[in-house]
């Protein structure tokens, strides 16, 4: 019989719940979802395994909860870019934003971080990840689209294949540049991206005067 993804929670979270997953996500940010355990959780928050297993029964119900949360407030931060410009360069450049306010803090996207680990992850995990993925490229296609349409963004594929373009490259310079413990790595690539858009704030490409 072929499995099906968990349903999603309907309840909200207690606070109980919400510590727990947020000593989970930033375990999972900097060491993967294989490199922690309930033991390390709990040792964090000074509670029992059992308490753990109380409210998520499985790691997997965790991982899956976690990238369910993540999601949604990832969904969150994209509806306030929104909210705060129309501006299709000013989105970008708000978009690669949110990349690096984490990378500041020392962690790593973590749905970049658990998809390097895919197929080690249970199913349902790894349908969380589509979704975030999928919510991610949907949009980035429509403002690459709509910036493309008013004639300040360039590139000449269709909009769908430069958003895989734009979020590949982003969620990979965040690895490479943890490999060095060098945020600027990122910023270097992401500019560049930006730049090839023609999304780089002028002062930065301006250059000096004879």
């Amino acid at each position: 019989m072929k499995k099906t993804a968990s349903p999603p929670r309907t309840a909200p979270l207690t606070a109980a719940a919400t510590a727990i997953l947020d000593v989970a996500e930033q375990l999972a940010q900097t060491r993967g979802y294989n490199g922690f355990s309930y033991a390390d959780i709990a040792t964090q928050l000074g509670v029992t395994k059992a308490s753990l297993h109380y409210h998520f029964p499985s790691k997997a119900e965790l991982g899956r909860t976690l990238i369910e949360r993540y999601r949604g407030l990832f969904g969150t931060a994209l509806e306030a870019i929104d909210a705060r410009t129309q501006e299709p360069r000013e989105k970008l450049r708000q978009y690669v934003g949110l990349y690096e306010s984490v990378l500041s803090n020392e962690r790593m996207c973590l749905c970049g971080m658990l998809a390097a680990e895919h197929s080690t992850l249970p199913p349902p995990m790894q349908e969380e990840l589509k979704l975030f993925f999928d919510a991610n490229e949907r949009w980035l296609t429509t403002v690459l689209d709509k910036g493309h349409r008013a004639g300040v963004l360039r590139f000449m594929e269709p909009a769908q294949e430069r958003a895989r373009v734009l979020m590949g490259t982003l969620e990979g310079a965040m690895l490479v540049a943890r490999s060095y413990g060098n945020p600027q790595r990122f910023q270097t690539a992401a500019a560049c991206v930006l730049a090839d858009l023609g999304a780089m704030h002028a002062s930065r490409r301006r250059t000096k005067k004879a």
